[in-house]
């Protein structure tokens, strides 16, 4: 009893002070401050942006003896919403996330009101477990989950499917067939048609246990947008395959194929790529628009003194250009904002890709087929025989194609690659450890181009904030004689709008490091320098490394800090 009055007592400060969210000084000037202006605790905290929102959310929660819900990216089966008809979710400012046996677990904003707990357990018919969430989460899980097109149409393709599923009079099996196939293959549309509207690149179809989920990457970052019944996934695999040319008895080895999609006037080339789990096959769908036009340089993100370095040694007429990042990081666009550039009615320009994702007006593009003996190498070798001008290797994969890749360099050929390294200044002694000639090496390397790709802020909704001390002198620390700005720096982020569908970031942007291979630099490739040592002495030449350009981007209020350090942290 008294541990309960000693709880009443304590407010959402306390709780941040005992978890060392708060220090004693900023718990006292906090208490001060509610008194003298008449607000809460919380709204101080929260006014001088002293803790995370969410970890705000967490105290309250724990003073008020409830779980927290973090609903983000949290998909709800339509199952579970079909439960609290989409108004009184509205209206009361809740949202079911789960059922379990006979209890409902509800997101609120007031857990403890036992009016609308009761009114909801008499609508669904199920014991209420509230959890606490804030009024922003609720409303974005609502806008998501329950007014999406996507939700209502595979409820109704889910009910059609049903009611095959239960005994029916028998019909010859080729018939039952066909008319089974038309409800699964509306589902298919409908989450091929939400891709195309929300700018996704893979759709990824994911059995679980008791459930198949559906995620999309949106902007490079995968969204979980829907919950369907575990019986509908092997009728969604099996109709995927019908239309891929896929074996659909074949569930134990992956298997990949292809079809085209229109969606308006849109033709979309997708890649279907099956592989099986211990719950059953996953299917990942990549979404190629077959009216893609590579975007220019500067529309990537490269400028100042990167985009010269860059179009200097893209003018070279022979030697190698090497795009460098992990995979997903936008390299094969870049090649591909090059090629656009130097293809013309004058030059021989043939490549090999895996696969081809652009195409070229003008080029000669090879779509690699390793099972029938196509490699990047074979076609590397048969293309000298091709009188090329410009050649294009999707991928420096062993050490056959870099030699090949070199010595096409070095007689007379410009030849461009991608190579998985994290820098720019990584790549050398990497192709150095696959067994290159330095000395090979040092004469066809043109440069190097280090890369990622991350999300721009939303322009409808952007809005501006000053970040603590530590922080401003961390960017300009990071940037050193690159930064212009004064004392006082101003920070963006995206609040999230409808146009953006409530995430704060909308389309993306590349950064960029650029490493022009100087008389210098060729001499460390010589002394198989270490990469430490290559980018401190391209550095010293002039070379804006990642960090720096995404964080000059964080300052012209084209990204957040977060993103860079989400995709350019050493």
């Amino acid at each position: 009893m008294a541990q309960d009055t000693q709880n009443d007592q304590l407010g959402v400060e306390d709780i941040l002070f005992k978890q060392g969210l708060l220090s004693a000084d900023q718990l006292s000037s906090i208490k001060l401050e509610a008194i003298n202006s008449g607000l809460s605790t919380e709204q101080v905290i929260t006014q001088h942006q002293l803790v995370p929102a969410p970890k705000i959310l967490a105290a309250r929660a724990q003073l008020l003896g409830v779980p927290f819900i973090n609903l983000e990216s949290k998909a709800i089966s339509t199952e579970v919403l079909d439960l609290v008809p989409e108004p009184v979710a509205q209206k009361y400012h809740l949202i079911p996330f789960d059922k379990k046996g006979d209890k409902l677990f509800v997101a609120m904003v007031d857990p403890l009101d036992l009016q609308i707990l009761q009114f909801v357990e008499k609508k669904s018919a199920l014991f209420i477990k509230p959890y606490l969430a804030s009024m922003e989460d609720i409303n974005k899980a609502i806008n998501d989950q329950y007014s999406q097109n996507l939700t209502t149409e595979v409820t109704s393709a889910l009910e059609e499917v049903t009611a095959l599923q239960k005994p029916v009079i028998e019909e010859p099996d080729d018939k039952a067939e066909v008319i089974k196939e038309a409800p699964v293959a509306n589902i298919i549309t409908q989450l091929l048609e939400f891709a195309v509207h929300s700018r996704a690149s893979d759709i990824h179809v994911e059995p679980l246990e008791d459930k198949t989920r559906v995620r999309y990457r949106i902007d490079g970052i995968l969204h979980e947008k829907i919950i369907l019944p575990r019986g509908v996934h092997d009728a969604l695999v099996s109709r995927i395959k019908i239309l891929s040319n896929l074996k659909i008895e074949e569930k134990r080895l992956p298997q990949d194929g292809r079809f085209t999609f229109t969606s308006g006037r849109e033709v979309y080339d997708l890649r279907i790529s099956t592989v099986p789990t211990i719950f059953g096959e996953k299917v990942v769908m990549r979404l190629l628009p077959k009216s893609n036009v590579a975007p220019t340089l500067p529309e990537l993100g490269l400028r100042g003194s990167a985009l010269k370095n860059l179009e200097v040694q893209v003018l070279r007429p022979h030697g190698i250009i090497l795009i460098c990042g992990p995979t997903g990081s936008g390299k094969t666009t870049t090649l591909y904002s090059i090629l656009s550039k130097l293809t013309t009615t004058r030059v021989n320009v043939v490549t090999i890709e895996d696969p081809v994702e652009y195409q070229i007006s003008g080029a000669n593009q090879v779509q690699a087929n390793p099972q029938i003996g196509l490699t990047f190498a074979s076609a590397l070798r048969s293309f000298l025989r091709q009188d090329p001008n410009i050649m294009l290797v999707g991928e420096v994969r062993d050490t056959e194609t870099a030699e090949l890749a070199i010595q096409a360099a070095l007689t007379g050929h410009q030849v461009f690659s991608t190579l998985h390294t994290n820098s720019a200044s990584g790549s050398l002694p990497r192709l150095l450890d696959m067994g290159m000639e330095p000395f090979l090496l040092a004469s066809s390397m043109n440069g190097v181009v280090g890369q990622r790709i991350l999300r721009r802020i939303c322009p409808h909704c952007r809005t501006t904030f000053t970040p603590p001390p530590e922080v401003a002198g961390n960017i300009q620390q990071i940037l050193g004689k690159l930064s212009s700005v004064g004392k006082e720096i101003k920070l963006y982020k995206g609040l999230g709008c409808d146009a953006c569908g409530h995430v704060g970031y909308l389309g993306r942007v590349g950064i960029f490091e650029v490493l022009p291979v100087s008389p210098k630099i060729m001499d460390l490739i010589l002394e198989r320098a270490s990469a430490q040592a290559i980018e401190a002495t391209a550095r010293a030449e002039g070379m804006i490394t990642l960090k720096q350009d995404g964080y000059m981007k964080v300052l012209e209020g084209v990204t957040t800090l977060e993103e860079v350090l989400r995709v350019a942290e050493d």
